[in-house]
Order: structure tokens, then C-alpha cells, then sequence
């Protein structure tokens, strides 16, 4: 074809076809279910194979300038369904390969897809002469062989049989106890009601940490996995909403509550107008939740026989028809005194269900009903006080998952196999409810309870406006401590459990675009520092056994272990110079101060006395913890040593005039020390390196975490505090099936 022809309208890789004039993608000849805006970004990447497509160019041909949407959140998700329909990996790619921070590549090989045999020969060439027939010279075996051999055939098969019957059901029957939640959402608050987007790559939720000034209430938000962004989708602060997503995967329907407004609506799942689709008359939380079936067309939602009903308000359930918006009851167990948290099977021929059967002694049971019409059938009735929140159906709608409340505190899942009625609880779930599981079967998340003491937030306070209030940075339902800064004052580097266990993350100055560094699943990780130049992070942990330190390019974000003489090396800081990193270690019998170069080699004892965390100043000099006593408080008190920064190993003095301060709960400035006193834990005090004073500087409303970091320009100063509120998060389980 010359150069100035069209471009081809069809492009065949491995075993698919792109059809540009059709816009459909089809595998061996069966069109796949590809949304338009994913089947574009394939346009794109095609018209450019083995180039790079920015995201900015994404941006430009999907949405028009005039346009306002997330479209960050729209690329990520288009790609991810793209990616879907490929069966590709981002982790290791055959078509879509994603070059961080800049854009996307396609990687896999074209083949010419030829409409007619003249294209073909003139492509192909001359055909080739078939090769001549040989006649084969095997040798047929005597029939009594032939026997003998049919029988071997026939006891192999009924052996491969039997194994393939006890595997089968050893996997049917296994007790997943590898599997491990982690958390899915870790904002402050509450966030409740999860549902997946149909390709699992997505949970849309409500959360309550973020209304408008001057009102309370949940919005509705989406979040890709594997990402801190948000996607927020309402702006009307309401009691409850509870969110259903489209089999499509281009709408989320929800159920609001909300006084005169208490109805269910629908808005596009990458954000726009919301639309209400009819009223209705819930006034309490467990009615709810509602459920889309899987051909998309109906929408199952409980609500009120009157608008004054007693506790759950003598809720049925209905079935809301899309297309018209009409809607009819669903079939009623008399047993039940109300019917609500609907859930449809995978095959959307039958749903579960809730329904309250005595109020009095709190007994709860779940049932399930044909979509067609029928009798209610009781899976499983139990007492507890506590909402179970809806059943989730797992793979060939053969289980039932359910939050079980208890009269204590600890609400477990369980699961219940519908043919007989056995029991299972799901250990790994802890103070769980609301369970859901994606459409392939392979994802559950749930809602956890997360008790107040585990939650500690990262704060900032203007040094120059000291009245100033707090402002909280860095937030969620978990921990994030030692906090610092980098040394161009963009970024910010700290601790957090937010992933499940401790890992290394980073933000903005502000605490936006959370980005994890680290992925050890180890609950021993953190204590970062900056390089110089604000590219590099260097940390400690010791998912390897013992305490190692790790060096992580904040643009790559794979850490790479520094490889050191000393053993058990922690806690390390980086030299301002670039060239050095301090660090502990009990490489000699006892912890010591050691430095190496800051791409590895041989370290070099520092201190002929016991220190802990050591931090250099802006002249050279190195200052370390050294333990004076143990006492009632919950921190070791702790003097403050400083010794010049040579080679040679030079005895220490303690810093006059300094009072004893928490361990780590320091931090040095260009002309002096910040810093908690050990008999105050919650002030933060400064020490003049010149006139040898301290001065109060604010005292915190609640104990203090642990990390003091002072902005490169002197203005700001970063502390972690433990907070008090109980709050709710989601948890997500991966390759759960």
C-alpha cells in the first residue's frame, strides 16, 4: 500500500482484530464487550506501535477541552478495561506496556490483516509448491497389542478421572488460609457500602470525611486499586448512600437517604449530572442497599409499606425496571416482619436477602428468592444485635458470604454453601460487615471497624504564626508517623499502615497524590530521610530478618538494598553533602553510630558509646540519642550527644543546657534543635544552639506520635499525633478464588 492511501481500518495482533470503522475488538473471530473510550485509547496506541502515547495526548483526543472530568482517573480506567479485555498485565506486559509518570507504549506485534487473496499473494509473494505425500513406513502392531494397549488407555483415563474428582474437590472444600486483607481505603471517617465496577478493577463507596463547610453527611466516591485517588461523584452530604454499579460499568446507581430527598438515582461512573430515578420512603440505614442485576435491566431496592414504620419499617422488597422505571414486589417470606439488603446472583436469576423475624430478640435471617416469582427460601437464621449487611454470592452462585454480628463486639463473615447449609468462617476478616465479592469472584472487600487507638495523623504548624490552629497533612484510619520533608520543600516522606503493614510512602508538601514507596509487607519498615537532591529516599526494614538499609528513587519507586559491612543497620539519615549515610547498628555487641558511602561499601564506627538516631547538622556535626533512664513514661528519656563528623572515632559531649527529650522526638534546624521534652510529652520546645535557652513553642492537644520535621524554608514545622475517633474502612482481599 503507497504512503498516500488511508490507513487500514482493521489491525490484527496475537489473537485479536481491531476493527476502526465497526470500533470493535474481536478475539478469533467473537466480538468482545470493550467500552468506546477504551477501544480509542487502543485507536491510538495502534496508529502508534513501539511509540510512546503521553497521557496528556490521551486527554486531548477523549474528552474536549471545554470538558471537566477527572480525567486521570478516566485514562487510569480505561486503560485498566482495556487491559481487561486483553488479558494483559501491567506488571508484565504483552501489548500495553506503561511508561510511569509519562504515558503508555504498545509492545505487541502487528500482522497485516489482508482483505482479499490478491492482497495476500501480492504481500506473501509466489506460492510455494506443496511437498511431495510420503508414505508412511510404521509398522501397524498385532491385535493382541492393539488390546493390551486400549486397556492401558481406558485405566490412564479413569486415573486422570479420579485425580482430577479429588482435586476438585479438595479446592471445593480447602480453607483459604493464606488469603490476607488489606486495607482498601484508609481515610478518616467512615467509609461504607462497597461495590465493584464490573471488571474489579474499581470500588465505589460513601464516605463521610469530606462535606462541605457547614454540613455532615456521605457522598459517594470511586477508587481504583492500587491508587490513592479519589473520584468524587456527589456533592450532597446525605445520612447513608449505598451504591450499585452498572453491569456496563458506565453508570452507579445509589440509594440516598436524606429527608425529602431520600430516593434512587444514577451518575455516570466517571462523573456528571445525577439523575433521580423514583422516590421512596426508607428512614433508616439498613433498607438501603440495592443491587443491578447482571443483564443490567433491573434495579432490586427495599422500601417502606408507610412512611411510618416501626425500627425497619416493614421494608419489601421491589424489583425497579430500568427502561421505564416501573417497578413490582418481589415475593414475601410471611415470616419476615421486614426485607431489605437485596443482592442478585451471578446468573441474576435468583436474589438474597435480609429480613428482620423478631425485633424483640434480635434474630435475623437470610433467604433467597427467584427473580421470576416464588416462595422465599430461609438459608440460614442466628441472633445478634448488629445488621449483617448483604449477602455476596460467590463463583457459580454456589456460597453465600454474610457479615454475622454477635451480642459482643466482633462481627465475623462467614460462609454458608447453599446445597447443604454448612458453616465457614473467613478467619482473616476481622470486625467485619458489608461484604461484597466482584463479578469474576476473584476480589471480596468488607467493611472493618477500626478501634481509635490505632489511628495516628500527621499535622503541620506555622512556626512564623505560632496561634496559628493545627492544620492535619496526612490522614487516615491507621498510622502515618515520622514525617519529614525534602529538601526542596515539595514532597513529604513518611510511615504508614495504611497498606497493612508499615510500609514507606510519600505526598505532596500539602498530604495530596499519597504514593506508596515500599511494598515489604513487613510490620518493621519506615525511618525514612531525603537525599540532598530531593530524588532519593533511604529507610530501613527488616522483612529480610534482620534490619537492612534501602535506597528508593521516588520516580521509580523500587527499593534497592544498600549494601554495607555493618550489619543490623537502622535508622539511617543522609549526609547534606550527598556522600554519606549515618546510621545505627549493634554490628560490635553494642548500637553504635556508623556512616558509609551512600552507594555502599565498608561503614565506619563513629561513637565509642551507645547511640541511637543519629541526625547531622548543617555544619557537620553528628547528634545521636543516648539512653539516661527508663522511667514511667511511655518513651525512654534521652540525652543528646554530638561529636564532630571525622573518620576518626572521637569522644562525645552531651549537649549543655538541652533538657531530656522522648526518643527520636528531635530534630535539628540550621540554628538550633526542635523537639518533645520527655516530662512533657505533648509540648514542642526549641533550643537555641547560641544562647543555650529553650523556648516553649506550642503544646498539642493529644499525645504525640513520634517525627518532628522542620520545612526547608523554616516556616512549617511537621509532627504526628494520636487521635481519638472510632472509624470504618474498607478492606480488600485479592485473588480470593
Amino acid at each position: 500500500m503507497s504512503g498516500d492511501q488511508a490507513r487500514p481500518t482493521v489491525i490484527s495482533f496475537g489473537p485479536f482484530e481491531a476493527d476502526f470503522q465497526t470500533r470493535e475488538l474481536r478475539k478469533q473471530g467473537v466480538r468482545l464487550r470493550l467500552p468506546g473510550q477504551s477501544f480509542q485509547i487502543l485507536k491510538i496506541l495502534l496508529e502508534h506501535p513501539g511509540g510512546l502515547v503521553t497521557r496528556e495526548e490521551l486527554r486531548q483526543a477523549l474528552w474536549p477541552s471545554e470538558t471537566f472530568v477527572d480525567f486521570e482517573h478516566g485514562v487510569n480506567t480505561g486503560v485498566n478495561k482495556l487491559r481487561e479485555a486483553l488479558g494483559d498485565n501491567a506488571d508484565n506486559p504483552r501489548y500495553i506496556e506503561t511508561l510511569p509518570r509519562r504515558g503508555y507504549r504498545f509492545i505487541g506485534k502487528l500482522t497485516p490483516h489482508l482483505r482479499d487473496p490478491e492482497a495476500a499473494l501480492e504481500t506473501e509473494g509466489p506460492t510455494q509448491p506443496l511437498p511431495p505425500v510420503v508414505e508412511s513406513s510404521v509398522t501397524v502392531a498385532p491385535r493382541g497389542d492393539w488390546l493390551k494397549i486400549a486397556a492401558w488407555i481406558v485405566f490412564g483415563a479413569i486415573c486422570a478421572m479420579a485425580a482430577t474428582f479429588a482435586y476438585l474437590r479438595w479446592r471445593h472444600t480447602a480453607e483459604p488460609t493464606s488469603l490476607t486483607a488489606v486495607p482498601f481505603t484508609s481515610l478518616p471517617g467512615q467509609q461504607v457500602s462497597p461495590t465493584f465496577s464490573p471488571d474489579g478493577s474499581q470500588i465505589a463507596f460513601a464516605w463521610d470525611g469530606d462535606p462541605p463547610k457547614g454540613s455532615k453527611g456521605f457522598d459517594l466516591y470511586v477508587k481504583v486499586i492500587g491508587s490513592e485517588n479519589l473520584l468524587r461523584l456527589t456533592r450532597q452530604p446525605a445520612e447513608l448512600i449505598c451504591p450499585a454499579w452498572s453491569p456496563d460499568g458506565t453508570q452507579i446507581a445509589f440509594h440516598r437517604l436524606d429527608g425529602a430527598n431520600t430516593g434512587i438515582y444514577v451518575v455516570p461512573a466517571l462523573g456528571g449530572l445525577e439523575r433521580k430515578l423514583r422516590s421512596t420512603r426508607i428512614a433508616f440505614g439498613i433498607s438501603a442497599p440495592i443491587s443491578w442485576s447482571p443483564d443490567g435491566e433491573w434495579i432490586a431496592f427495599a422500601d417502606a409499606l408507610t412512611s411510618r414504620g416501626f425500627l425497619t419499617e416493614e421494608a419489601r422488597l421491589n424489583l425497579l425496571f430500568v427502561p421505564t422505571l416501573e417497578s413490582k414486589p418481589l415475593p414475601h417470606a410471611a415470616r419476615c416482619l421486614a426485607d431489605f439488603m437485596p443482592a442478585f446472583s451471578h446468573s441474576g436469576q435468583d436474589l438474597a436477602y435480609d429480613c428482620e423475624h423478631s425485633f424483640e430478640n434480635s434474630e435475623m435471617g437470610i433467604y433467597t428468592v427467584a427473580t421470576t416469582g416464588g416462595t422465599p427460601k430461609l438459608v440460614t437464621a442466628f441472633a445478634g444485635w448488629g445488621v449483617p449487611g448483604a449477602p455476596a454470592w460467590t463463583t457459580h452462585d454456589e456460597k453465600l458470604i454474610f457479615s454475622h454480628p454477635h451480642f459482643g463486639p466482633g462481627d465475623e463473615l462467614d460462609e454458608i454453601t447453599l446445597m447443604d447449609g454448612s458453616l465457614r468462617r473467613l478467619d482473616f476478616a476481622k470486625d467485619a460487615s458489608w461484604p461484597v465479592v466482584s463479578s469474576k469472584g476473584d476480589k471480596l472487600a468488607y467493611v472493618a471497624y477500626n478501634p481509635a487507638e490505632s489511628r495516628i495523623d500527621v499535622w503541620r504548624r506555622d512556626l512564623v504564626h505560632l496561634q496559628a490552629a493545627a492544620v492535619k497533612v496526612i490522614s487516615s484510619t491507621y498510622e502515618q508517623r515520622n514525617a519529614v520533608y525534602s529538601p526542596d520543600g515539595k514532597h513529604i516522606a513518611f510511615e504508614s499502615t495504611r497498606g497493612g503493614a508499615r510500609e514507606v510512602w510519600i505526598s505532596d508538601a500539602d498530604g495530596g497524590h499519597v504514593m506508596q514507596i515500599s511494598n515489604f509487607k513487613h510490620p518493621v519498615t519506615g525511618t525514612p530521610h531525603w537525599s540532598p537532591d530531593s530524588k532519593k529516599i533511604v529507610f530501613d526494614s527488616r522483612y529480610a530478618g534482620n534490619a537492612q538499609l534501602y535506597i528508593a528513587d521516588i520516580l521509580e519507586r523500587i527499593p534497592r538494598r544498600l549494601v554495607t559491612s555493618a550489619s543490623e543497620a537502622a535508622v539511617p539519615f543522609w549526609s547534606h553533602d550527598g556522600k554519606w549515610i549515618y546510621f545505627q547498628s549493634d554490628d560490635s555487641g553494642a548500637t553504635r553510630i556508623y556512616r558509609c558511602p551512600a552507594t555502599g561499601g565498608n561503614a565506619t564506627m563513629l561513637t565509642t558509646i551507645d547511640g541511637l538516631g543519629a541526625q547531622e547538622s548543617f555544619d557537620g556535626d553528628i547528634y545521636f540519642d543516648v539512653v539516661r533512664r527508663y522511667t514511667g513514661f511511655s518513651t525512654p528519656a534521652m540525652d543528646l550527644y554530638v561529636q564532630p563528623a571525622r573518620e576518626r572515632v572521637e569522644q562525645p559531649v552531651a549537649v549543655q543546657g538541652m533538657p531530656s527529650a522522648g526518643g527520636g522526638q528531635w530534630t535539628i534546624g540550621p540554628t538550633g534543635i526542635y523537639f518533645v521534652p520527655h516530662d512533657a510529652p505533648r509540648s514542642v520546645d526549641y533550643f537555641d544552639f547560641r544562647t543555650k535557652r529553650v523556648q516553649k513553642l506550642f503544646v498539642l492537644d493529644k499525645d504525640f506520635g513520634s517525627g518532628l520535621s522542620v520545612s526547608p524554608d523554616g516556616r512549617w514545622i511537621l509532627y504526628s499525633q494520636n487521635e481519638s475517633e472510632t472509624n470504618t474502612n474498607i478492606m480488600l482481599v485479592e485473588q480470593f478464588r
